[in-house]
């Protein structure tokens, strides 16, 4: 495999430090997990993570889906698609709410309300055999 445009096609997976594993690995990143290249995809090149980000925040800033499937070489439904799960994960990453003291402290209330309810039930257990013995194993018989 050859070099294009500063970029290395090599075989083998990427783990995200540039290091590759066997398999193929995605292209459109250089070597040190850099900037994205554009265009339509050549021949066994797969679309990354990256790629579909670049794309569907290109459709978030006006430009035409019809336009960019022209230029890319991906139908316009698959454009529309990488769209609108870009904007679904955008809402449901502004949905959460997170760091929020309150709640890690009624997490904490609830799991220690937990730990003691099954204590109290192994205790009321155990009180329940006890108290139910036919004789005392430790008490001698003379």
């Amino acid at each position: 495999m050859g070099k294009e445009k500063g970029t290395e096609r090599s075989e083998g997976r990427s783990n995200g430090s540039g290091v590759t594993e066997e398999g193929r690995s995605p292209t459109g990143v250089t070597p040190g997990g850099g900037s994205v290249i554009f265009g339509p995809l050549e021949n066994g090149q797969r679309w990354t993570i990256a790629r579909k980000r670049e794309v569907a925040i290109r459709v978030m800033r006006g430009e035409s889906i019809e336009m960019l499937s022209r230029e890319l070489g991906v139908e316009s439904y698959r454009i529309q698609e990488w769209y609108e799960r870009a904007l679904a994960g955008l809402d449901a990453g502004l949905r959460e709410r997170g760091g929020d003291p309150l709640e890690d402290q009624l997490k904490r209330a609830h799991a220690l309300v937990g730990e003691l309810t099954m204590m109290n039930e192994l205790y009321q257990e155990r009180l329940r055999r006890i108290e139910h013995r036919p004789f005392d194993p430790k008490r001698s018989r003379k």
